[in-house]
Order: C-alpha cells, then sequence, then structure tokens
C-alpha cells in the first residue's frame, strides 16, 4: 500500500518560522514483512524468550507499515539557515538532497553526516532542528557510555536479558520510515570484545541497510531510509570503513547572533513544548538575550529551563536576566560546615 498526502507536523504552527515552511510530505513505506515475523513466530520453540514472542506480536498487530516523510519544498531549511549560520556548509548539503525529492514522488534520500567540532557550539541542537523541520522521529545514541555493539544492533535472544537494539526499537516502535538518528560522540565509542560500531558498517550503506538484521529480533528491517546524523570531536579517533561512509562536515563555533539564535530557539522549544509556557512572551527580552548569549549551546538548555522556574517561584511570567546570571556558570558551590 502506498500514498503520498501532505498533513501538518505537530507543534510546526506554534514557531513564528515555521509560516515559512510549507507542508510535508507523507507516504507509507513497509519496513518489515508481517509474514516473516509470523514465520518467525511460529517457528520459535518452546523455550523461546519471553521478550522474543512478545516483540513478534507487537510486530505483527502493528503492522509493518510507517510513514515516510519529507518537506514539499527545500525552502523548508530556511529557518535552520537563520538559526544556526555556522551549519550553512550542512545545510547547504542537504538543500540539495531536498530539491531533487521535492521535484518527484521518490523519498528524501541524505547521505550519512558526521558534525566535527568542539564540545558545545550546538551540533545535537542541529540534529534536533533537522528532525524537527523535516517532519520526522528522533533517536539518539550516546556513544560515550556505550561498551557492546548491542546497544545499536540488539542482543542475541540465547542471552538473559537480551534485547532489541536503538535502530529496530525506533523503527518497529516509532511511527516514521526515515528518523534522524543521532550517534553521539561517535569518536567516544568504547571498546571491548565487541565492537560498538559494528552495526554501524551496514546501516551506513544504503543497499545493506534495506535487510538490517538486529541481532535479537533476526527479522529483516528496511533501515535504508534512516537519516544519521553523528557528531565528533576527533576525526582521528574515528574507524576510516565509518567515515568513508559519511560527508564530514568541520562546524565551526557560532559567531554571536549564531549563538542567539540558538538561545531563541532552545526558549521557544521548550516555551512551546509546555502548557505553562504559554503564559510566557515568546522572546526573552533584550537583557536575558545577552546574558544567554554568554552561554554555550550546550548548557542553554539547563540553564533556560532553571530560568523558567525561578520566574514561576517568584510569580513572574517573564523571564529576567538575573534567573539567568544565578546559573550562568552551571556550577555548584561547595558547602562548607
Amino acid at each position: 500500500m502506498s500514498m503520498t498526502s501532505p498533513f501538518q507536523h505537530p507543534g510546526a504552527a506554534t514557531r513564528p518560522s515555521a509560516t515559512r515552511m510549507t507542508l510535508p510530505l507523507g507516504s507509507f513505506k513497509q519496513v518489515y514483512d508481517t509474514r516473516q515475523v509470523r514465520d518467525a513466530l511460529a517457528d520459535l520453540p518452546s523455550g523461546a524468550h519471553e521478550n522474543l514472542r512478545e516483540t513478534y506480536e507487537k510486530m505483527i498487530a502493528s503492522g509493518g507499515e510507517r510513514l515516510n516523510v519529507k518537506p514539499s519544498s527545500a525552502a523548508a531549511l530556511d529557518a535552520l539557515y537563520a538559526e544556526l549560520p555556522n551549519f550553512r556548509e550542512v545545510l547547504d548539503d542537504i538543500r540539495k538532497q531536498m530539491a531533487l525529492a521535492a521535484s518527484a514522488s521518490d523519498p528524501l534520500e541524505i547521505a550519512p553526516i558526521l558534525l566535527l567540532g568542539p564540545p558545545g557550539i550546538g551540533k545535537t541542537h542541529f540534529a534536533k532542528r533537522l528532525s524537527h523541520l523535516l517532519g520526522t522521529g528522533f533517536g539518539f545514541l550516546g556513544m560515550s557510555a556505550l561498551t557492546a555493539g548491542w546497544i545499536i544492533g540488539g542482543t542475541s535472544s540465547g542471552w538473559k536479558n537480551a534485547k532489541p537494539g536503538k535502530v529496530f526499537e525506533t523503527l518497529v516502535g516509532g511511527h516514521y520510515a526515515n528518523p534522524v538518528l543521532v550517534v553521539d560522540e561517535i569518536d567516544k565509542a568504547g571498546h571491548s570484545e565487541y565492537d560498538p560500531l559494528g552495526a554501524m558498517y551496514t546501516l551506513l550503506e544504503h543497499d545493506t541497510a534495506r535487510e538490517f538484521v538486529d541481532e535479537f529480533a533476526e527479522v529483516p528491517v528496511d533501515a535504508a531510509d534512516v537519516i544519521w546524523v553523528a557528531t565528533a570531536n576527533d576525526e582521528a579517533a574515528i574507524p576510516e570503513p565509518i567515515l568513508s561512509r559519511m560527508n564530514v562536515f568541520e562546524v565551526p563555533a557560532p559567531d554571536e547572533a549564531g549563538v542567539i539564535g540558538i538561545a531563541r530557539s532552545i526558549y521557544r522549544e521548550i516555551r512551546d513544548g509546555h502548557e505553562w509556557g504559554r503564559a510566557f512572551p515568546e522572546e526573552p527580552g533584550e537583557a536575558t538575550m545577552a546574558r544567554l548569549a554568554e552561554l554555550s549551546p550546550r548548557d542553554m538548555r539547563r540553564v533556560i529551563f532553571n530560568a523558567f522556574g525561578a520566574a514561576k517561584l517568584e510569580g513572574r511570567d517573564v523571564i529576567e536576566a538575573r534567573d539567568i546570571a544565578e546559573r550562568r556558570a552551571g556550577r555548584r558551590q561547595r558547602m562548607g560546615f
């Protein structure tokens, strides 16, 4: 079954920048074949892992089709150019692929992206905003904490605590065939007897990703349309076979205007995502914005969220500069006795 139709991404109308967007187009794609899942369920021995049986049953119940979405115009990226000017080179590349997809019924194909740059310049924030503007799902894998490849590609059902990996969970348990998956700090992947990046060799190749087999479920899923965005500080720490499969971009630190744009975006995202946020103005004042410009993008979400709370504690529906100043450094003072 295939269907293409325009629809409004939830929350898009709440952003001032959304007025420049055209409605995304959605079509259904078969991510896995339920007949194969039924066969796998029927072949399970009586002592099979109970979680595996439940996984197969859920896959059958939800069906194998997921939405594959794309903007109907490359103009959807205009807001990101203004908001994140230090990502212009990356956006230029994505814009070309969006123009191709918008000219026909083909799905959007974006080659895996590697964002290189120092910590705190907005690499992860960029990936989240890209997901929002594309109108698709979002998944996050923090590689600095990984010690085994099963986090990405699943664990064999023969193990006691076996479970599927993040890719399988995002595609099968989500609504989209082309989610944005962020591999954060890919250069910090731990080393063990299992290669943490082992599954990526298959997943980053469009052809082999079409029949990706999670070690837990052992049923092929089509991960070819997943949009991969990896972040790293040190290119030298990334295996060459991974680098060769990605478009590598060195992202400079944002200038003052860029930092303000990121702060404004995060402020709106928090405000628009909570019912209590409706009482606050759409934009913080100039003095507050000047304080936010002193922060790194990495610290902004925590600091801005705390500032909303500080304002509410004092009965205010507006963030003031002092709400930012109190937590600007993000440090805790040592308690003394």
